[in-house]
């Protein structure tokens, strides 16, 4: 077995990784009644981790050691910040996606943080100023990324009927690359101490995003009571 495939395995492995997987927001989600106002509060939240990643995954590539690192996460970059055109970029097309849903633009990036959101944001700071932490980050955020952008995408439209959302549609078209990308940037040969480095950043991050999904279900009721 090569230590990548050992680094896969245990980060899919992981208890932390699939107690977050089955967090019940998830599952609330798919069948819970969503008002206007409770899908709002899970934008809003959402928009500071969004809006920080490509700053996030700027800082990895600077950290990472190794040019195939390097361009792999390069190319994520590129996506989330639009291929040189800013129109395309993730957080524009979030903001669009979401004033055609009906929702004010204005308070989807101007509302402030929740304590579990700020920390959140936090710790994708403190994970990019190393090389081993920024791949657990990395990893951990793109294996559950579409898990995350469908339930926000359900949760929106139940609450407005718009089953048509841009931001949705684009990760669902290149979320695959960007776990491939995410992969191919652990090929780097690391130590076992590197893998247990890694390891313990991403099941920070799964953490993390625990404690901002147990806030938003708290706050909007969506998944509390399951």
């Amino acid at each position: 077995m090569t230590a990548t495939v050992s680094v896969e395995e245990r980060l899919t492995e992981s208890p932390v990784y699939r107690a977050f997987a089955e967090h019940p927001f998830f599952a609330a989600v798919d069948s819970a009644d969503v008002t206007k106002e409770q899908a709002a509060q899970l934008i809003e939240q959402w928009w500071h981790p969004l809006h920080y990643f490509p700053t996030f995954l700027a800082r990895c590539v600077a950290v990472l050691p190794d040019i195939a690192a390097k361009s792999a996460i390069t190319r994520i970059l590129n996506q989330e910040a639009g291929g040189g055109v800013a129109a395309r970029a993730h957080e524009v097309i979030y903001v669009k996606s979401m004033e055609k849903a009906g929702f004010d633009g204005a308070r989807v990036t101007g509302t402030e943080p929740h304590a579990e959101t700020a920390a959140l944001v936090a710790g994708y700071e403190r994970a990019s100023a190393r090389h081993e932490t920024a791949l657990g980050f990395i990893f951990a955020t793109e294996t559950t990324d579409l898990l995350m952008v469908s339930s926000i995408g359900k949760a929106v439209e139940r609450a407005t009927g718009l089953a048509d959302n841009k931001w949705v549609t684009i990760h669902v078209a290149q979320e695959p690359d960007h776990v491939e990308q995410a992969k191919a940037a652990l090929l780097g040969g690391l130590t076992p101490e590197q893998e247990d480095a890694v390891l313990a950043a991403a099941e920070e991050m799964w953490r993390l995003w625990t404690g901002f999904f147990d806030r938003l279900s708290a706050e909007s009721r969506v998944g509390a009571d399951s």
